[in-house]
Order: C-alpha cells, then structure tokens, then sequence
C-alpha cells in the first residue's frame, strides 16, 4: 500500500519561525524543498541512531525515531516520523540549524 505523506511543524512557534523568514532566505528556499521531499518520501534523509537522539527530543516531544535532512551550506532539519492511519504518514519538523549548532545539540564536539 502506498503511504501518503504529509509534513508538519511541531509547534505553531516553529511554523510561525518558518513563516518569518524572508522569501528571499536561501534557508527557507532549502526547508522548502526539504517538505517537498519529505511529502514524496518521509524516508528520505538519514535515520539517527536509536542510542544517538538526544535526550530533550525524547523529554520534550516523545520521539521514538529521528531523522536528518540535510540542507545547502551544511545547515540540517531534524525530524520525526508518525503514522496517524494505515495509509499516512507524518514528517515532523522538530528544528533546522547550521552545522555547528548541530554538533553541540548532538554532542559531537
């Protein structure tokens, strides 16, 4: 059976976040596209370890699952997969950021 895919913030702050960007804004022309990929295919970026997600992703939303999409200019969005029905699934835009910002949320510096 073929899923349906939809993307979705995970807060009305991020999405209001998203929506204050310029038009204009390489990163928001990049999370764009970023939703038009995930609506095509909620699997297509990397999956992060189970061992690996960090622990305010866990606390804070209750994410079992974490991808990553990467965007131009080693920036990243992180997100989560559900399934609301047999036939949907749902992306979920947990945060984007550069590189560095990345690193410190996921310890890797």
């Amino acid at each position: 059976m073929i899923k349906i895919g939809r993307v979705k913030f995970i807060s009305k702050e991020l999405e209001d976040n998203f929506d204050s960007l310029s038009e204009k804004d390489f990163i928001k022309k990049s999370i764009r596209r970023a939703i038009n990929d995930l609506k095509q295919n909620a699997f297509c970026g990397v999956q992060i370890p189970k061992n690996l997600i960090p622990e305010i992703y866990i606390k804070k939303y209750g994410v079992i699952n974490l991808w990553k999409y990467d965007l131009p200019n080693a920036w990243r969005l992180v997100y989560s997969i559900t399934q609301e029905n047999e036939v949907e699934l749902i992306s979920v835009i947990l945060e984007w950021f550069d590189h560095k910002t990345y690193e410190r949320r996921f310890h890797y510096n």
